[in-house]
């Protein structure tokens, strides 16, 4: 797919006309231009400004979600959402802070995700999930913690604050980035995810580096998020660990171990490789809900129920590499 940079003028703090973006990004998955990481940045920038009008903007959103996103453009529109709010301080100590999105929830199995971050926050780690509270139809992360005791940051305050304590810090999509949630609001509205439900999963919210784990659902995001990370993604920012989400949650499977690439620098190493199924099935809940994978979880903690073996190879993995970022020199 060729590229274009568009000619433009935005002037701050006035209406930002998006057709002739649209003309180019609108011709369908075979006849669109994708634009220039510049374009993307300045395009995304006034949608989260609000603008752009109601009717370019769903013009733009859907013309997206049928194209779909390049390298250029997912970068683009990264550092402008990164951009739009202010980022987290991590507390100083051996490990870079930990980054777990949750934005998936769960529908067929339990949703582990909680147990993974408080696993990485006992070890010592600063861990922030960040999310939905809620979600119809699925279990969320934020559900599972409140059944455990870990009730939501309202702020970054609070979030930095449980950090330094060495729990796990919780913080809605809402409070972290207002911009950002009402982007992902608007999927009640068109029907269909936008390029926001990618960016959120993939941005990094702290001032220094940090280790984010990141997982995709459809095989093409594999290689666009894996050449993102390669030569678009500023390596001092940190790493990222990339894997097929369990329901598209960034916790491994249980059951079989999804392969997890490690990017660092300009390198990609296998950390984990992908498994059909374990050798023996790890004791599940025996229901989804919240209150029952939180029983659950609060089990494992305590030691009457062995970690599964995928998640407890996640969290060394995670612990090692969060070591080695927090080393290097700055």
């Amino acid at each position: 797919m060729t590229t274009v940079s568009i000619p433009h003028t935005d002037v701050a703090g006035e209406p930002f006309p998006a057709a002739r973006f649209i003309k180019e990004i609108g011709r369908g998955k075979n006849g669109a231009r994708s634009m220039t990481r510049m374009d993307a940045h300045a395009l995304y920038r006034a949608m989260l400004e609000g603008r752009v009008s109601d009717l370019e903007l769903g013009g733009i959103l859907l013309s997206m979600r049928i194209k779909g996103e390049s390298v250029d453009e997912i970068a683009g529109f990264l550092d402008a959402a990164e951009a739009s709010f202010a980022p987290l301080a991590a507390p100083a100590g051996e490990f870079a802070p930990i980054i777990i999105p949750s934005y998936n929830g769960a529908r067929k199995m339990a949703n582990l995700t909680a147990l993974l971050a408080l696993l990485l926050a006992r070890a010592g780690a600063p861990v922030l999930v960040h999310g939905v509270t809620s979600d119809p139809g699925r279990i969320t992360t934020a559900e599972v913690l409140a059944a455990l005791g870990v009730p939501a940051s309202t702020d970054h305050a609070q979030a930095e604050a449980a950090m330094a304590r060495g729990q796990a810090a919780f913080l809605p999509i809402a409070s972290l980035a207002p911009r950002l949630s009402w982007m992902l609001s608007l999927r009640r509205v068109l029907g269909v995810r936008n390029s926001t439900h990618t960016l959120v999963k993939i941005m990094q919210p702290f001032a220094g580096p940090a280790l984010r784990l990141v997982s995709y659902t459809h095989p093409e995001y594999l290689e666009m998020l894996g050449e993102y990370f390669l030569t678009a993604s500023d390596p001092a920012r940190g790493d990222a660990f990339l894997m097929r989400g369990t329901e598209g949650e960034t916790v491994a499977n249980a059951n079989k171990a999804q392969q997890i690439d490690w990017f660092h620098g300009v390198e990609r190493t296998v950390l984990v490789e992908k498994q059909l199924l374990v050798e023996e099935l790890p004791h599940l809940p025996a229901e989804r809900d919240a209150a029952t994978t939180a029983a659950w979880i609060a089990a494992v903690l305590r030691g009457d129920v062995p970690v599964p073996p995928s998640i407890a190879e996640q969290v060394e993995q995670c612990l090692t590499t969060s070591r080695q970022i927090a080393a290097r020199p700055r």
